[in-house]
């Protein structure tokens, strides 16, 4: 099984130079096609993927050094000779290429394509971790809030230190955009979760993420100068100038500087006009070809329906060159060589119906039809004419200040005159532009003054001259000699003029010529010629005369044969003679010159279309004739690449080479520059490369399922070794072959040859091997979504390739069953590698279980996060087989299910630290509406089930003994809300049930089963610990004393708060979410209720026990006992204190007993406050406390109607329920209860007998404790 994250070695040079250096690293550590090597002099040592051989480095051991030796020598030659024929084939490549690029009239560059964006390298990635590491210390400048910074070290953790990205970036696949998406993707779903901020949107908190986002990942780098780096690089990814493309594709094949120039010169490539004749000599002999296959049927190739198809193959091959030649016509034959791009317009073809014959043959007879149409009026040149009249010389009878000007015509056309001189400074320097369709035109410039005379009508003439220019005259200025009227007083005047005659596109050469010929030109004459191009395939030598826009005669050149030929010693004039032969004609030329006899054969070879090449005569003469001239120069630079060896590739026939072969080497040196590149092309040509490659397909003949085969085994080879290619791409170049071969003709093409098909159901194997491959590896091949839709498109391909043909579908079933074959792969291959990296199988036996239950617990982190990712990046991808991704995702579990039982096997009984790992678990299972309740969250409770009951057991176990010996040992001092028995009890209650609620037990009646469980626990549990309070209650009531000395112990305090704090516990623990829905609450809190009346009651009871103390003491003073007269002689004193304040107050008080009580409520008040948690139980005990005291002392009155209080009784008993009053009334006791109908009672009494004791003692003096009341008081 192939591993797809596995990457290409990485190469030192990520950016491929331009330069004339730039072919010696092409293709270092490129693979090649299988068991074929790089053909790189520098590849030699390095590692070439499968199929490879091994480096030479690595030798057999040998006892002979010799025989090592000999055989090394034997590798080097081989080695040597291997690399030299690869270069001379590449070579002869780029003579084919360089052809292509000057001359293109088949395909143009593509402008639509998508632009490809700049791909991050190892180091860039490297440098991009460092500044957000920087960023992250706070060691940059720029400002960011907490959210944000949270947001960029998730960025940084989850996705930049990522293997996968480290990988992908070493794939090549990887651009800034992915970087950027993947974070602003990361950000918007945490923007979303923000609250709304008044004033500030969301989309403006997300722009300004992004900004800094941008300003961390460029750092410190000018985006400026940036720019102007990658400017050379960014034009790639633009049309191209021709001098781009030489260069790009001198980089590709390995052709140095030199070389270009020699067969850039020797080939004529800058001259349209040749390179048009060497393609209608390319089509000839393609035509010709064809007749051959047509003779001779063993030159066929292997058809899968042989005998069908051979026919059909040679019609397809005629037309395919018919086509070609369509192409050529259709382009204008104005068409130059100065245009820079490529947008070749493709305009009517010129002349097509008298040429139709011609187009489908080039036999003699179509050739004789096509040259009668050729008639005089389909000849039209058109001129265009430069006059420049710049000075006059001569003369010297004019007055200098006489005014002199020039007029100009052309052909008896329109006149133009020049501006006014005067005679002494004749100089104009004007310019007048003529059109003329005269090949022979007549320019006249006379000179002028104007006439001093009042009675002269016409300015007088002083000279004139008629030049007679033609388009390969010389274009500078010259003097003329002016023709002067034979009076005139200055005869020798002369003028300078420049005349330029531009030649007409389709006029290709022209001159004075000696000709003679059968059926035309029968006389041996010297005539003016011009060779004129008619249309792409239509040329005529045309001869003139002056003054005439039409040829007087004319020959259509189809079919002649042009040549040198020896002299022809019966005429006259001439001295370098040439010919035109054809079947029953033969024309002889001669000219004056041996270089116009050179241009004129080079010419009309041209235009001819022969296949035979001219061979000029050499001769000592002739070469110190043509030392200077045209011929000489292009005979120089094909002798210079002759001297370099470059002959051989310059004079090959194109049509006897296998173009399959070179252009799939070419398309592979192509393809391996292009993803070399610093673009993130993903498999995909520039438009310059397509442009050249669409060109050479169409001119060479090379079939388009050939070249997307190989195309698709090049794409395939390279995914195969880890590079990252679009799957799109594969499926355009896929589907044209599948159309192809069963027969759909996606290019019109209906021929199969068998090795297409062979080749065809090969690459589909090996399409599908590597598509379940990808899909198995799907997080590897596509991490983080990246690229985008890539994924998708991959699955979408499957479908295509699992396709029997181009029309029947593909059954749904047939590929579910191939994505779940590979999602079951691929839980297997994701579990497997993120086991790995959490060392969960490196755990060894020897580990304590705590340590393994850790490792367990990053384990099951890490998968969380690895189901997160795949669901947040690639479940859009799957989402027409979601369900298959639920079934991965359960498989992914069922792996963990396995390392997860072992684990917990290997627990201690008992403990419980695997907790954790089931609400992690369960936590996220729950949130997953596909897994929720699914096979493994019903493995995750059936094996934690047994262990959260057992856990439950021994928690109500537990409680139930700390209450026993708690209770047993507890000293009843206040801890927190209670004591420590029952704050440690309510602690225990409560954190059982909020783990048990923390769980979130997915299944609903155990769920609940539990929740009543714990609620009838702390119901049980609280109703004991009450019970076991309220015992020691009342054991710590009947200890205390009945003095007015006794305190409220603290131990009875905590034991009211232990109370209280479970009325106050007990909604919480006994209810859910504050319904009872097992009356759990209600009784407890019935209980709780009547414990503490109790309470309060028995309180109560012990702190009256002090009061009746206090009151029987107050008995001794009745009247008619036996102890009464003397306690009553006792308390004069301090009666007559009590009478008179002004007494000096050194002897003990009067109502010592009174004061004594109300300390006592005092400080008891006191203690309630500070020591008891409840302000409501309080005041109910002090509403309690002061009624009963009520009673009392009203019970205590009513026992003594019959009797008058003693003054000692009034006053204790006065204090006493004056200050019981004053102090429960500051307690917050209602007004309803202080002032009730016992209280009245009391009060009422208290008056009386103060009044009787007033009256008794000093007729009322004094102030009373009891005075008259209103009703409102």
């Amino acid at each position: 099984m192939l591993d797809p994250s596995s990457s290409e070695e990485e190469s030192d040079s990520e950016t491929i130079d331009g330069g004339e250096d730039g072919s010696e690293t092409v293709s270092l550590g490129v693979p090649t096609q299988s068991g074929s090597r790089s053909h790189s002099p520098a590849s030699d040592n390095l590692s070439l993927g499968t199929g490879t051989r091994a480096p030479a480095v690595v030798r057999p051991a040998s006892p002979s050094p010799s025989i090592v030796s000999e055989k090394d020598r034997k590798d080097d030659i081989e080695r040597a000779e291997k690399e030299k024929e690869d270069q001379r084939r590449r070579l002869q490549i780029y003579v084919f290429v360089s052809r292509t690029i000057a001359y293109p009239f088949n395909a143009k560059q593509p402008t639509d394509m998508t632009r490809r964006q700049l791909k991050i390298t190892k180091q860039q990635l490297q440098q991009i971790k460092e500044r957000f590491q920087s960023f992250l210390q706070g060691e940059t400048q720029i400002v960011a809030d907490e959210a944000f910074t949270n947001a960029v070290q998730s960025y940084f953790e989850v996705f930049l230190k990522s293997d996968r990205i480290t990988k992908m970036v070493l794939s090549g696949g990887c651009s800034a955009n992915d970087f950027r998406e993947v974070f602003k993707n990361n950000i918007e779903k945490r923007v979303r979760s923000l609250p709304e901020i008044d004033g500030l949107s969301k989309e403006t908190v997300l722009s300004s993420w992004m900004v800094k986002f941008d300003q961390i990942f460029r750092g410190e780098d000018d985006p400026r100068k940036q720019g102007s780096r990658s400017a050379a690089s960014v034009a790639s990814e633009l049309v191209l100038s021709k001098e781009q493309l030489y260069d790009m594709f001198q980089t590709i094949l390995g052709v140095k500087k030199f070389e270009h120039q020699l067969l850039y010169n020797a080939l004529q490539l800058d001259n349209a006009d040749e390179q048009a004749a060497a393609i209608r000599r390319e089509l000839d002999g393609r035509l010709q070809s064809v007749e051959a296959l047509t003779k001779n049927r063993k030159l066929m190739p292997k058809f899968v329906l042989q005998k069908e198809m051979e026919s059909l193959y040679t019609e397809e091959v005629r037309s395919s060159v018919n086509i070609l030649m369509a192409n050529l016509e259709s382009l204008p034959v104005s068409k130059g060589n100065t245009d820079s791009k490529y947008s070749l317009q493709r305009l009517k073809k010129y002349h097509r119906a008298q040429n139709a014959g011609f187009q489908t043959s080039r036999g003699s007879d179509s050739q004789e039809e096509t040259e009668a149409q050729l008639s005089k009026l389909d000849v039209v040149l058109s001129f265009t004419l430069e006059v420049v009249v710049m000075e006059v010389k001569g003369l010297k009878s004019l007055a200098p200040n006489r005014i002199v000007y020039c007029t100009m015509e052309v052909d008896g056309g329109e006149k133009l005159q020049t501006d006014q001189a005067e005679a002494s400074k004749p100089c104009w320097d004007t310019q007048g532009d003529f059109t003329t369709t005269h090949p022979l035109p007549n320019v006249k410039v006379k000179l002028y003054t104007e006439s001093s005379s009042m009675l002269s009508i016409d300015d007088k003439e002083l000279g004139k001259v008629v030049i007679r220019p033609n388009p390969m005259d010389p274009r500078g200025p010259q003097w003329h000699k002016m023709h002067v009227p034979k009076n005139a007083a200055d005869q020798d005047l002369k003028i300078k003029i420049a005349v330029k005659m531009d030649k007409p596109q389709n006029m290709k050469h022209c001159g004075y010529l000696y000709a003679m010929g059968k059926t035309v030109w029968k006389k041996w004459k010297r005539r003016y010629f011009v060779l004129v191009q008619i249309s792409q395939y239509t040329f005529a030598m045309c001869s003139y005369r002056e003054k005439k826009s039409e040829p007087t005669e004319l020959m259509q050149l189809d079919g002649f044969t042009v040549d040198y030929s020896d002299p022809m010693h019966d005429v006259e004039g001439g001295t370098h003679f040439f010919n035109a032969v054809k079947e029953g004609d033969n024309v002889g030329f001669a000219c004056d010159e041996e270089n116009d006899r050179h241009l004129w054969v080079q010419a009309m070879y041209r235009a001819t279309g022969q296949s035979h090449k001219p061979v000029p005569p050499t001769t000592a003469q002739s070469r110190q004739q043509n030392a200077n001239s045209q011929i000489a120069r292009i005979q120089g630079d094909a002798d210079r690449a002759r001297k370099h060896g470059m002959d051989e590739f310059i004079q090959a026939d194109p049509c006897k080479f296998p173009h399959n072969y070179l252009f799939t080497e070419m398309q592979r040196l192509t393809l391996d520059y292009r993803l070399y590149d610093p673009f993130c092309s993903l498999g995909w040509f520039s438009p310059g490369q397509v442009f050249v490659l669409d060109e050479y397909c169409a001119r060479y003949g090379v079939r388009g399922c050939y070249r997307h085969l190989q195309y698709l085994a090049e794409l395939l080879n390279r995914a195969e070794q880890g590079t990252m290619i679009d799957p799109t791409l594969i499926h355009y170049s896929f589907a044209f072959c599948a159309s192809h071969v069963h027969g759909n003709r996606p290019d019109g093409i209906g021929t199969v040859l068998y090795e297409e098909r062979e080749q065809f159901e090969e690459i589909k194997e090996r399409l599908r091997i590597l598509l379940e491959n990808q899909i198995t590896h799907f997080r590897y091949c596509f991490p983080f979504g990246r690229p985008e839709g890539a994924l998708k498109a991959t699955l979408s391909l499957l479908e295509r390739v699992l396709m029997k043909d181009i029309v029947t579908p593909v059954p749904p079933e047939e590929v579910r069953a191939v994505i779940k074959k590979c999602l079951e792969n691929a839980a297997l291959v994701n579990y497997t590698r993120i086991s790995s990296y959490a060392k969960i199988e490196e755990s060894h036996e020897n580990e304590s279980p705590k340590k393994r239950l850790e490792d367990l617990m990053h384990l099951a982190e890490l998968c969380i996060d690895l189901l997160q990712q795949n669901e947040e990046h690639h479940a859009e991808a799957f989402a027409w087989f979601s369900d298959l991704m639920v079934d991965h995702a359960e498989l992914f579990w069922s792996l963990f299910a396995v390392d997860m039982d072992s684990v917990l096997d290997g627990q201690p009984p008992d403990t419980w630290d695997s907790f954790p790992l089931f609400q992690l678990l369960n936590d996220y299972l729950l949130n997953d509406n596909s897994l929720m309740n699914g096979r493994f969250h019903n493995k995750l409770r059936d094996t934690f089930a047994p262990m959260v009951v057992r856990y439950v057991d021994l928690m109500e176990s537990s409680i139930a003994q700390s209450i026993h010996k708690g209770f047993e040992r507890e000293k009843w001092e206040i801890r927190g809300n209670g004591c420590a028995t029952s704050e440690d009890m309510f602690w225990k209650l409560d954190a059982l049930q909020s783990f048990i609620r923390d769980l979130h037990w997915p299944e609903e009646v155990f769920a609940k089963h539990l929740e009543q469980r714990l609620k009838l626990m702390a119901a049980d549990m609280m109703e004991s610990c009450i019970k076991r309070t309220l015992q020691a209650f009342e054991r710590w009531l009947q200890k205390g004393s009945k003095s007015t000395d006794y305190m409220v112990p603290i131990g009875i305090s905590a034991m009211i708060n232990v109370v209280i704090d479970a009325k106050n516990q007990s909604l919480k623990l006994c209810a859910v979410d504050g319904i009872d829905v097992h009356q759990y609450h209600t009784k407890i809190d019935e209980f709780l209720e009547k414990v503490s009346q109790q309470m309060i009651r028995g309180l109560v009871q012990k702190l009256m026990s002090v009061l009746e103390t206090v009151v029987s003491k107050l008995g001794r003073y009745d009247e008619g006992s036996v102890l009464a007269p003397i306690f009553n002689f006792t308390s004069q004193i301090s009666i007559s204190k009590v009478l008179n304040p002004t007494t000096s107050s050194q002897n003990p008080p009067a109502n010592e007993l009174g004061l004594a009580y109300v300390n006592f409520i005092r400080a008891n008040l006191e203690i309630f406050h500070q020591k008891i948690n409840d302000e409501l139980w309080i005041l109910g005990l002090f509403d309690y406390w002061y009624t009963q005291s009520m009673n009392i002392v009203c019970d205590w009155l009513t026992d003594r109607l019959d009797l008058s209080l003693h003054p000692y009784q009034m006053t204790c008993l006065g204090l006493i329920i004056k200050k019981t009053f004053t102090e429960f009334e500051l307690q917050g006791v209602p007004e309803t209860c202080l002032k009730s109908r016992t209280y009245q009672t009391v009060y009422a009494r208290m008056q009386m007998e103060e009044a009787n004791v007033h009256l008794k003692m000093e007729g009322g003096a004094g102030e009373r404790m009891f005075p008259a009341r209103d009703d409102d008081q």
